[in-house]
């Protein structure tokens, strides 16, 4: 095509030339000199084209630039895998394979509750949150929280880019399901006011929106306006109160609470009532109430101090009896006992009052040793539920306890499906002692109420043989699950075992009872990955035990997983608990190795007190093993308490990406081990006998081509040396990792005689 420049300029006419774009190329501008070749997946079939058009299920966006490909939506993400906490639920997954040849790749998180007898789903709803979000996700992890309990949800992850939108076909997503667990209520939302008079409030209120199972009771706090450090409680199991005793014309506050079997939910918000003024009649006749009460009730004390000096070997036989007196007096609502005080319970409403926190919250319960008690059998009646042997059916022994055998199989309570429990048996010609210490675990798990803490259904002791009935877990011990299931699972999906039994220790704690054998064995682990702590009373009876063993102060304890002050002085406390968290810890990021491996107890001994600690398990995050290190501090006032360790690992589970640093491979080795003799010279006369040994003879030939021909240069061998000779699979790298540490560890008996 030839375009002259008008007759009127002076300059030499010049003659552009066009060029016609054949099929397959285009021309986006008339101004472009050249032609352009149709970009990846798209065509144009006609001459002089400004643009092509994409091919099938390929697109393009309004705003993409005809030089640009066409592109098609991403594939599925990949390998997602969930982590359930209570009524949260951590998910994490790997990116598509195919993103479609964009890279404005997001996700997008759909929601169902299903209905696990129908089948049906229906979408989540707006009660349900997403951290960060719900679309528009960059990474590759989302938390979803204010789940209901006991729920079956399926979450549908779907990547998504820029053409998406254009796609008619199927969307391409990953599923995900799982099921809640049981959860605290949420906060009653409306309270209403009933009858007013001068000294009191009636209020009623609605249960929770999401009570999260059935409710056990409320508790009702209140205080006078602006005095919020002298409040009172009261307990009720109804919708309604009545607080009496209230001051004529003045302001009070009220907050409420539910508790169901997994604990208290948090305050509703205040709300604010006032009682009725008096008449100024009526108060200039009251006037001198006050002061004839306060007289009567200091004569009632002083009586009471005189008469508890002339009683006061009475009470537990320890001369406790003017302080038994004067609390009686005070505290009329609590019967005393000696070691222990329990709240005389009204079965509808519980009162008590409280100022400045002088007085222990009746919301956070205190544990109460069975021993206390002169009968047991009281005790366990107390704690724990008697039910009829009818209702059990015993369907197979799964173990041996020490009293007798465990056994698995269902029970069905009048009103309620059936539904699978674990069975302790006691054996046959038990002496009354071991029936007492069998009951004496019933009667402490009976104290604990907690989603991360072994459940108890109940008791038979009114028929043969006795029985405990508890929960049944379906993966058994933690350490025989882990061991079973090497290298299988995420580090998310370890930590969030851990946060579990950080959470059931947390609630132990808070109630003032120390474990003593907190150990991988003692943990129990169902379907959905939730660890609970078990072992309970027993656990102080370690004859048995194959792990524990006597200490120079007497008694048998679990040394490996012990602290050291427990092991001196028998100090048993939180903090010792803590130590031994540290170890399951160890245990669970090493999939049930055995702690310190073949060392002797005598040897772990020695060397812990020396300042030897167990090196990082392989591959584990920086940051979990120096929670390690934080929980094996000689100092005991220097270890994190649990709710500190239960924030830490909550925070690791918010933030995947603080996991990816992993420890050091060159600074597994503890101090105490480094700098000596090179390790194992003695131990094999050959690379390939060392192998052998550890069923690894196919690397014998790799090892020996690549310089490693004797003990002392393999001694040398770091994991990225094993990757570097193709040793590649996880479970390999880890067998003849762990065979270094050993040989290693053997060191200390040279270092530290005993």
């Amino acid at each position: 095509e030839r375009v002259l420049v008008p007759r009127g300029w002076k300059k030499k006419p010049v003659v552009l030339l066009f060029t016609v774009c054949r099929p397959g190329f285009f021309k986006a501008s008339p101004h472009s000199p050249s032609c352009s070749k149709c970009p990846p997946h798209s065509y144009t079939l006609d001459e002089a084209s400004t643009s092509c058009l994409c091919e099938e299920h390929y697109f393009r966006r309004e705003s993409d630039p005809p030089t640009m490909a066409c592109t098609r939506p991403p594939s599925a993400p990949r390998s997602a895998i969930s982590n359930v906490n209570e009524t949260s639920v951590f998910l994490e997954w790997i990116p598509p394979a195919d993103t479609g040849g964009r890279k404005d790749v997001s996700y997008y998180i759909a929601c169902k509750k299903c209905n696990s007898h129908s089948g049906l789903c229906e979408a989540c709803g707006g009660h349900v949150r997403y951290l960060p979000q719900q679309t528009g996700l960059k990474n590759t992890s989302v938390m979803m929280v204010d789940l209901l309990a006991h729920t079956n949800y399926t979450f549908e992850i779907e990547a998504v880019n820029g053409v998406s939108d254009q796609n008619p076909g199927a969307r391409q997503f990953v599923s995900v399901n799982v099921t809640t667990n049981q959860a605290a209520p949420s906060p009653v939302s409306s309270v209403k006011k009933g009858k007013i008079t001068k000294n009191s409030i009636s209020l009623s209120w609605q249960e929770p929106d999401r009570p999260n199972g059935i409710i056990l009771e409320y508790e009702i706090k209140y205080f006078e306006k602006d005095q919020e450090t002298s409040y009172t409680i009261i307990k009720s199991k109804e919708t309604m109160i009545t607080a009496d005793g209230l001051k004529p014309g003045s302001a009070y506050v009220f907050q409420i609470r539910a508790r169901t079997a997994a604990g208290y939910g948090g305050f509703s918000r205040r709300f604010e009532f006032e009682t009725s003024p008096v008449s100024v009649a009526a108060s200039s006749d009251q006037s001198q109430i006050p002061i004839i009460v306060v007289s009567v009730t200091v004569g009632v004390i002083l009586l009471a101090v005189v008469i508890g000096f002339l009683l006061s070997g009475s009470c537990c036989d320890h001369g406790c009896g003017w302080a038994s007196s004067l609390r009686a007096v005070a505290y009329p609502s609590l019967t005393w006992r000696c070691g222990y005080s329990k709240a005389k319970q009204d079965p509808e409403e519980e009162k008590m009052h409280f100022h400045n926190g002088h007085i222990k919250l009746p919301g956070v319960r205190t544990y109460i040793d069975p021993h206390t008690y002169e009968d047991p059998n009281q005790a366990v009646h107390e704690f724990a539920k008697e039910i009829e042997a009818s209702c059990i059916t015993i369907e197979r022994v799964i173990g041996a306890g020490e009293f007798g055998e465990v056994c698995s199989g269902r029970l069905k309570l009048q009103g309620k499906r059936e539904f699978p429990v674990a069975i302790k048996t006691l054996k046959v010609g038990y002496t009354e002692k071991q029936r007492r210490d069998f009951l004496g675990e019933a009667s402490i798990m009976g104290q604990f109420d907690h989603p991360n803490i072994i459940h108890l259904e109940g008791v038979v002791t009114k028929s043969k043989p006795v029985m405990i009935v508890t929960e049944y877990m379906e993966n058994g011990s933690l350490d025989t699950f882990l061991k079973k299931n090497d290298g299988q699972f995420t580090v998310i999906q370890l930590v969030g075992m851990l946060r579990g039994i950080a959470s059931g220790m947390k609630y132990l704690s808070d109630m003032g009872y120390v474990h003593r054998d907190l150990a991988a064995r003692n943990i129990l682990i169902n379907s959905n990955l939730v660890c609970k702590v078990s072992d309970f009373g027993l656990s102080r009876v370690l004859e048995d035990d194959p792990e524990a063993a006597y200490t120079t102060r007497g008694g048998k304890i679990p040394i490996r997983w012990t602290a050291p002050e427990a092991i001196a002085f028998r100090k048993f406390t939180s903090a010792s608990d803590v130590w031994s968290y540290g170890i399951v810890m160890w245990e669970v990021m090493s999939y049930g190795e055995r702690p310190y491996w073949e060392m002797t107890n005598q040897d772990v001994i020695k060397a812990v007190e020396e300042g030897y600690r167990l090196p990082s398990p392989m591959d584990c995050p920086a940051a979990l093993y120096q929670l390690m290190l934080d929980c094996w501090q000689k100092d005991r006032n220097s270890r994190p308490k649990f709710d500190e360790i239960v924030s830490m690992l909550d925070k690791l589970i918010r933030n995947p990406s603080s996991l990816k640093t992993l420890v050091n491979a060159s600074s597994r080795v503890s101090n105490l081990l480094v700098e000596h003799s090179p390790v194992g010279s003695g131990a094999y006369r050959s690379v390939g006998e060392w192998l052998e040994a550890i069923k690894m003879g196919r690397y014998t030939e790799i090892f020996m081509e690549n310089g490693y021909s004797s003990m002392d240069a393999v001694a040398q061998v770091t994991l990225e040396d094993l990757r570097r000779l193709g040793v590649t699979l996880v479970g390999h790298q880890k067998k003849i990792m762990n065979s270094l540490q050993e040989m290693k560890v053997q060191l200390v008996n040279g270092m530290v005689p005993l």
